[in-house]
């Protein structure tokens, strides 16, 4: 009897270590496809950024940014006051930088305005347009340097955060806000310098006023970070 004994804890202690061999193997292994999956991402990530510093890259994003802004202002241009170009232009500088948002604002907005379905805009008003649109581009990439300060800015994971939308929001109307009043001035002072003539002309458009406001707003609150983070996570 005391020999069986002795026979079978041999054996529970010969699988007890082949079960701890075995278990050792597979940590070895797990830790091994673990490092090559570390060096893959990190290759990939190395692979993207020398395709960002290539020029020709370089030249087709600022290129397709444009064109995107272009078409995204044709097909609602026959809606009165809803627009997506100003937020497209803002983007494109968040996500670039501020010179490619500045080009990007200039060539969508020559664009755009001077090959209006609606008509082009006259000489002041083009050039104001120009301009405006040119500093979007231009502060998206200066509140992309300043959110990427800010400790709850995460465009990798989840901008759908409170402050940020608050941001975006605030951003949005005061973009808009600017606009609709030196646009409705310098058109009005097209037809009279009074100011009269200008306070008619921008309470006769005020429920439009209204709607651009509102519709920008809500664009840049619930649109704008998730069109963020996706251009990110495909250029990036």
């Amino acid at each position: 009897m005391p020999l069986n004994f002795k026979s079978k804890s041999s054996d529970n202690l010969f699988l007890e270590s082949s079960d701890i061999t075995e278990l050792t193997h597979e940590k070895k292994d797990n830790r091994v496809n673990e490092r090559k999956n570390d060096s893959i991402i990190d290759v990939e990530i190395a692979n993207n950024s020398i395709w960002r510093e290539k020029k020709t890259f370089h030249v087709a994003l600022v290129s397709t940014f444009s064109a995107l802004s272009v078409v995204l202002g044709y097909m609602l241009a026959y809606i009165p006051n809803i627009e997506l170009f100003t937020l497209f232009i803002f983007m494109s500088g968040f996500v670039l930088s501020k010179r490619d948002g500045l080009l990007i604002g200039l060539l969508s907005s020559a664009i755009f305005t001077f090959f209006n379905p609606l008509g082009a805009s006259p000489p002041p008003l083009f050039i104001y347009q120009l301009i405006h649109y040119s500093l979007t581009g231009c502060f998206g990439g200066l509140i992309r340097d300043f959110l990427n300060k800010k400790k709850f800015f995460n465009p990798k994971e989840d901008l759908y955060v409170f402050q940020v939308m608050i941001i975006f929001g605030l951003i949005g109307g005061t973009i808009t806000f600017i606009y609709d009043i030196l646009s409705t001035l310098i058109g009005g002072f097209l037809v009279s310098i009074t100011i009269e003539y200008f306070i008619t002309s921008y309470l006769t458009g005020i429920i439009f006023t209204l709607i651009h406001l509102i519709g920008n707003v809500l664009g840049f609150v619930f649109i704008l970070p998730g069109l963020i983070q996706l251009i990110i996570k495909i250029i990036d």
